[in-house]
């Protein structure tokens, strides 16, 4: 008989399936030939080890292609297990809707699913929508959380797809079989007994199926809050993760309230982790992943940042260190834990491996303590991806042109006072309050928490690589729904009856979109902010060409200064050039430029795109090595660590909008942010000979104008 992957996979292990993670038991079976197999358990974790990221699968492109690791693509892998050979099944929802395999000799292929739809079947012929975590019991059957479908199905050993519970339709139903009901499970795991747990994820609830398909409700009220206690009494908010122990405890990712839950054997919850209040940026936000490993260690998947978080048996939680990227002494470029771009499933692996679901970075990664001589991976970025075809704008008429009031990589504050908080990350359009946002790409929604803050001014949602922010998300303003995918909850009185105020509104993962299509409205900021990822990471929406945008406007230089190591401001008399001491070595440049687009307001400043500097004798004659401006700062994809913000930007920076007296973007151009990266430098005076010199700036916007005016500064090195 010809025998599928997971046929292959499978046969003849004995395994303990948890979640997104399996034990191998310490029992001796049969493998296919007759040779014995005795599969490994892991009992020796180390407590916070470091972990250096290796790259698996995918080519960090959206896509469905099979073949070899480094060049199949994914579209939105969420769901990972490992089979007992080193198989690992992935979930690939977005507009792929299929379960994949990475063979160990690195061949990913197709095993079910591959068009979006609800129906059983072999193989491909079945259909999967939006496909989330999934699980293997010690038969081999591979359960899978069909998000978009509202169901639960098994791919059996054969490769035959059926479906163990739910209908199709969204609700809350106890039952047998297609005669129960779950609203966008997202979580799934497997007990050794083959009892199936499902994270009912927008019923707000935990459901067991037995083996017969009946569904039952162990836990949750049906409301997002949270409270502990004894099963419905407790309380989640929109749990979209599970895991099992070997003592029967169901560990629970709580992503609504930032939490890891745990529902004991005799049915009660307890909360086992909440992020510090007083941590401005935790760690443990928006859990989406949970395995756990025979001697009792969760490892805790945080979307939000893009953090592996361990918990040990005593309760301690922090996130895994970066064997490659350890604090930095600036701390501008690392904060010194791992950071994907936007992880979902986790796996442990026999050798205690991690195999962790990169969904935004359209990746698989295996993080493993690094080796003795083992050199540190090089993680590429895909090649930036320039759209040619014009976009339409996402405030209304879409063809038409709409004012441009932010830029990607502007200095931004907080309103306590500090004006180098943290980079502006996209795109501002503005528009009038009230006015409706509009889809500007076709997608669905991936992230199982995909709003937030909802009646803040910072309130937005996540659809594919865009984030829209600033609107009331699916409302007009007065409130109501734009359409039913908009599900907005109504706040109850004593008696349990809605008194009509909205208190929250959901986005399920798996809903689609189409361009034009109502996502919101813009509240009293006055403008839509759009971020766009590629691979995972922020890159500069400049690079969506929007219909009639033109930028004709060369940038302005008000101002170049130099300061010492000490930061003190060199000055010379008006009219003189800066007299500078070899003595002195190092020198910071900074420069005070802005930018402005066509339809500007006068008053309007915009951040630049790209910044350099050039050495020039008197003459304007280049020194060797400046023949060509040295590019030191970029704006196409912004660092993960917000610190960076102050080491391309001077102290002297801000905008008014948080309290400076006027919008100032001074560059300190001696510091480098090239893809990304930030690297601290300063320019070496000391190697110049004594002379008349010409310091020149490049500054540039989007468009590939250069600012003419006020870009030379003469100087005299002594």
């Amino acid at each position: 008989m010809k025998r599928t992957p997971l046929i292959a996979a499978l046969a003849g292990a004995t395994l303990l399936a948890v979640g997104t993670v399996f034990w191998f038991t310490d029992r001796v079976e049969p493998h296919t030939g007759g040779t014995p197999v005795l599969t490994a358990r892991v009992a020796n974790t180390q407590p916070f080890w470091p972990a250096r990221v290796h790259l698996l699968a995918g080519d960090g492109q959206d896509g469905a292609q099979d073949g070899a690791a480094l060049v199949s693509r994914f579209s939105d892998p969420y769901g990972v297990a490992i089979g007992p050979r080193g198989a690992i099944y992935i979930a690939d929802g977005g507009e792929a809707n299929r379960i994949r395999v990475l063979q160990p000799d690195g061949a990913v292929s197709t095993l079910a699913g591959g068009k979006e739809g609800f129906s059983d079947g072999l193989g491909t012929a079945a259909a999967f929508n939006t496909p989330s975590a999934i699980a293997l019991d010690h038969l081999g059957n591979l359960y899978v959380a069909d998000t978009g479908n509202h169901a639960i199905r098994r791919i059996a050993p054969g490769g035959a797809v059926t479906t163990l519970a739910g209908n199709g339709s969204p609700g809350y139903a106890d039952g047998i079989g297609r005669a129960a009901q779950f609203n966008g499970p997202v979580g799934i795991a497997v007990d050794d007994a083959g009892i199936v747990y499902v994270a009912d994820t927008y019923n707000d609830r935990i459901r067991r199926i037995a083996q017969d398909g009946t569904v039952t409700t162990l836990a949750g009220s049906g409301k997002p809050n949270l409270f502990d206690g004894p099963g419905q009494a407790a309380a989640f908010d929109t749990p979209s993760a599970l895991a099992v122990d070997h003592d029967g405890n169901l560990y629970i990712a709580d992503t609504g309230n930032n939490a890891v839950r745990r529902l004991r054997p005799d049915g009660t919850v307890d909360t086992l982790a909440l992020p510090p209040e007083a941590e401005r940026r935790p760690a443990l936000r928006r859990p989406v992943g949970l395995a756990v490993t025979r001697d009792g260690y969760l490892y805790i998947v945080a979307s939000a940042g893009g953090r592996i978080l361990q918990m040990t048996p005593t309760g301690e939680f922090r996130p895994l260190a970066d064997a490659d990227r350890p604090l930095e002494p600036n701390g501008f470029g690392s904060d010194g834990t791992v950071q994907l771009n936007g992880p979902r499933g986790i796996a442990v692996a026999r050798d205690g491996s991690l195999v962790v679901a990169d969904a935004n970075a359209h990746r698989l990664h295996r993080l493993a303590p690094p080796r003795t001589g083992e050199a540190a991976p090089v993680l590429a970025r895909p090649p930036l991806q320039r759209r040619t075809e014009p976009m339409p704008w996402p405030i209304g008429p879409q063809d038409t042109v709409h004012e441009v009031v932010g830029v990607m990589g502007e200095v931004r504050g907080t309103y306590g006072g500090d004006s180098r908080d943290h980079f502006h990350a996209g795109l501002d359009v503005r528009g009038d309050v009230g006015a409706t946002v509009l889809a500007i790409l076709p997608a669905k929604v991936t992230d199982p928490y995909a709003n937030w803050g909802f009646n803040n001014l910072g309130e937005g949602m996540s659809v594919g690589p865009l984030s829209y922010i600033h609107m009331r998300v699916g409302r007009d303003p007065q409130g109501r729904a734009l359409d039913p995918r908009f599900q907005i909850q109504r706040e109850e009185t004593a008696n349990g009856k809605t008194n009509g105020k909205a208190v929250r509104v959901r986005v399920p993962r798996g809903t689609r979109f189409a361009v034009g299509d109502k996502l919101g409205t813009l509240n009293a900021l006055s403008h839509v902010h759009l971020d766009y990822y590629q691979g995972g990471t922020l890159v500069n929406p400049l690079t969506l060409p929007f219909i009639g945008f033109v930028d004709t406007v060369t940038p302005t230089i008000s101002r170049i200064a130099l300061y010492d190591t000490a930061g003190k401001r060199i000055t010379a008399n008006k009219g003189q050039p800066l007299r500078l001491d070899r003595t002195l070595g190092e020198l910071q440049i900074v420069v005070n430029a802005y930018d402005q687009v066509n339809g500007n307001l006068a008053r309007r400043k915009l951040g630049l795109y790209k910044l350099g500097y050039q050495v020039l004798r008197a003459d304007g004659a280049p020194l060797a090595g400046f023949e060509q401006p040295v590019i030191t700062q970029v704006y196409d994809r912004l660092p993960r660590n917000p610190d960076a913000v102050k080491a391309v930007y001077a102290p002297t920076s801000g905008i008014t909008v948080y309290g400076s007296a006027s919008t100032q973007f001074d560059y300190a151009l001696n510091n480098r942010l090239r893809d990304g990266r930030i690297e601290t430098g300063s320019w070496r005076i000391g190697e110049l000979a004594p002379g008349e010199y010409l310091l020149r700036i490049h500054a540039a916007d989007y468009a590939g104008q250069v600012a003419q005016n006020g870009r030379d500064l003469a100087f005299v090195i002594e």
